[in-house]
């Protein structure tokens, strides 16, 4: 697809703005994916910049942006301002958007999407949670899925099979009763972060990075 073209954007949220970075590339698909940070970090950790560069090399318009608030509910109003943001872009054609996130991001991507199936918004394609943080550490009691079970639109999981926040047997049992189409991808020995003893997190990286493309390739085709 040749080089992407990378600009620095800032997105209106009410009185504020977010910072953001758009990639685009040369040769565009209609399709956009959006990606957020976990409670820590920010747009520019390796988890969401390998995973833009990687679907921009394949013709997906990448948006990843940095909103610090620990606030789930304001983490999701900043999310459905980037939304609107690219829908109302005169910029770009799209036909649609794929919302993403780590960690935390991933819960604010997912009630966005919650509230987008209800409106029967078609611009929200699906849904790609990474590193959901399902539970606190060791609280698996209080579990996070008030969201997940009411989602309409395709969702990806990929997680750590020793995600400390994600318990793999937790998850396989909540997404029985979701009523999307849904797909889990465990990266085996995988901790939160996505590190593995013994294995790079570039190759790790590659590994979530190829099972997002494909993916998505599965829904718009």
């Amino acid at each position: 697809m040749g080089d992407a073209v990378e600009t620095i954007v800032k997105i209106p949220f009410g009185s504020k703005v977010l910072d953001a970075v758009l990639s685009v590339p040369d040769k565009i698909l209609p399709y956009a994916v959006v990606l957020t940070h976990g409670a820590s970090g920010d747009m520019n950790c390796c988890h969401l910049i390998s995973l833009a560069k990687y679907l921009v090399s394949h013709g997906f318009l990448c948006l990843r942006f940095t909103c610090k608030s620990l606030n789930i509910i304001y983490r999701t109003k900043a999310y459905k301002a980037v939304v609107e943001y690219l829908r109302s872009s005169d910029a770009y054609k799209l036909s649609g958007i794929f919302l993403g996130g780590r960690s935390m991001g991933s819960r604010a991507a997912t009630s966005v999407t919650r509230q987008a199936d209800q409106d029967n918004d078609s611009f929200i394609q699906g849904l790609i949670c990474l590193s959901y943080p399902l539970h606190r550490p060791k609280l698996q009691a209080k579990c996070r899925d008030e969201d997940l079970l009411f989602i309409k639109s395709p969702v990806l999981f990929v997680s750590g099979t020793a995600d400390e926040m994600c318990d793999q047997r937790l998850l396989e049992d909540i997404v029985v009763k979701m009523k999307a189409p849904m797909k889990i991808h465990w990266i085996e020995k995988a901790n939160h972060s996505m590190a593995v003893r013994g294995r790079t997190m570039d190759d790790i990286l590659l590994e979530v990075n190829v099972q997002v493309l494909s993916w998505i390739r599965e829904i718009i085709e």
